[in-house]
């Protein structure tokens, strides 16, 4: 009676500690994805920036020569 006893106590025991690491695993995956949110944001802005800058280069040096092109034949 007391193999059993002590049986269901480690069942209960380890069943206890599995949760617990699945709780703990979920905070640890939970920080990491915060401080990579905070490492990513900046850098996802500046590519924006960046690419927006280049798909905006091209109609602006268009003017330009439009304008450099107006300008020759005046």
């Amino acid at each position: 009676m007391f193999e059993l006893l002590v049986l269901v106590l480690f069942g209960w025991l380890f069943v206890s500690a599995i949760r617990l690491i699945f709780k703990a695993a979920w905070g640890l995956a939970k920080i990491a994805a915060i401080i990579l949110i905070i490492a990513a944001f900046p850098t996802l802005i500046g590519v924006l920036m960046i690419a927006g800058g280049i798909a905006l280069l091209i109609p602006v040096a268009l003017i330009g020569v439009a304008f450099g092109i107006l300008k020759g034949c005046i």
